[in-house]
């Protein structure tokens, strides 16, 4: 069976909406199995520089480091999951994924890490962006393990 180690999701912002928190709350629960999956959010700022200092020091010195852009890769879920699983095959146990915040992210955060995500081309607020992530996360482990949802 498929299981990740660690994924860290470092996002900027709360979620406000009751609806935003009940989902998150439901695809944690749903990863459970999978792994240890930790959502970290920092206070905004109206200054990405400030965010990423604040983005930098939650930082682990050992992870896989993703950021997610408009400019990043855009795989469809299927190439999204072997993704997270080569990723475990190559020995990254611990993942973090890092959302800025609305003014975009720090470049010294995108400098940093191996990968750039993009969800879509489409533009989706920040908080409905960390909803998305943590559902292609789940669909991944469910193609991954074979397991029924995917389609």
């Amino acid at each position: 069976m498929y299981k990740f180690g660690k994924i860290t999701i470092i996002c900027v912002g709360s979620l406000k909406e009751d609806y935003l928190r009940g989902a998150q709350a439901e695809f944690l629960k749903r990863l459970g199995p999978y792994g240890r999956l930790t959502v970290l959010e920092l206070p905004a700022e109206n200054c990405p520089q400030k965010e990423g200092a604040k983005i930098l020091k939650a930082l682990a010195s050992n992870s896989y480091k993703i950021a997610l852009s408009l400019d990043g890769q855009a795989p469809n879920s299927e190439k999204f999951a072997k993704t997270l699983r080569n990723l475990a095959i190559n020995g990254h146990s611990h993942l973090e994924f890092i959302i800025g915040g609305s003014l975009g992210l720090d470049p010294r955060i995108s400098n940093i890490c191996s990968f750039s995500l993009s969800l879509s081309g489409l533009t989706f607020t920040h908080q409905l962006a960390r909803i998305i992530l943590l559902e292609q996360i789940y669909r991944a482990c469910r193609i991954l393990n074979n397991q029924p949802y995917h389609k």
